[in-house]
């Protein structure tokens, strides 16, 4: 996912104003839940519907790659009655997905620490990921028991295991290197972070791949995400300037030498 993969454009071969690659931070199902006196899991369960909705939403525009953060290292300290209702939830809705998937030629893959995921959900993921494998029409990408943090730490002990053991110079190691390590290192860095609910943060949500990410804040909880309310984090989008560190002058003069070639 890195942005040395030479995916600074936002094109996707059916308007310049459109991300490549869009990642959500999908916050707000319990505040969803409770303030309609409701127990947790029914926001989780109302926040998959509107899973289901930006999914069919982003294959219809043709967005590449959409990244959902599903479930965070940090997830796992929540109530065990919440988490096991988490786990039956991933569970039945791989299962009942597939078929769409496929139809839509959308490749479920997944990134993150899978080895914590409960055998019943880790199988069922698998299974998920091969039958979509031929998908071409997008990538779905599942964070789930996914860090941050730990994904860099995990690279630099790859990394660090190369250098030992005489496979990579140390010399060689650059960002282009490191980027190969992390856990899809096939996919550009987003174009376009949305986060939910109105809050702030980033939340140890893909810390190396965010670095020129464009962010769109919504205050609308993720169990009310709306296709209406999604296309206006896109057009909030397409009124931004990425300039990737240059000048404007310097942009012009690139996006003037990208169509001449």
């Amino acid at each position: 996912m890195s942005e040395s993969n030479g995916n600074h454009s936002s094109t996707n071969g059916s308007s310049p104003a459109l991300p490549r690659h869009i990642a959500i931070i999908m916050d707000g199902n319990g505040r969803w839940a409770k303030r309609r006196f409701l127990p947790r899991v029914e926001g989780h369960r109302q926040g998959a519907k509107a899973v289901r909705r930006v999914v069919e939403e982003s294959v219809r525009l043709g967005i590449r790659y959409l990244t959902l953060f599903a479930f965070s290292t940090e997830n796992w300290r929540r109530p065990s009655d919440e988490v096991s209702s988490l786990m039956k939830l991933f569970l039945m809705h791989l299962e009942s997905e597939v078929d769409l998937l496929k139809e839509h030629s959308i490749r479920l893959r997944a990134i993150g620490d899978l080895e914590r995921l409960p055998a019943p959900v880790a199988s069922a993921l698998e299974r998920c990921m091969t039958a979509t494998q031929e998908g071409t029409a997008m990538d779905l990408v599942l964070a789930i028991s996914y860090g941050g943090r730990e994904e860099i730490v995990s690279a630099a002990r790859r990394i660090a295991a190369e250098v030992k053991s005489g496979a990579l110079d140390i010399q060689s190691i650059d960002e282009v290197a490191f980027s190969t390590k992390l856990y899809a290192p096939d996919i550009p860095d987003p174009d376009l972070l949305i986060r939910t609910s109105d809050e702030n943060r980033i939340s140890n949500f893909l810390l190396w791949q965010l670095a020129y990410s464009e962010i769109v804040l919504s205050p609308v909880l993720w169990p009310d995400f709306s296709k209406e309310e999604y296309m206006r984090c896109l057009e909030e989008y397409a009124r931004r300037e990425r300039r990737f560190g240059l000048t404007r002058e310097q942009m012009l003069e690139l996006r003037t030498l990208e169509r001449s070639a």
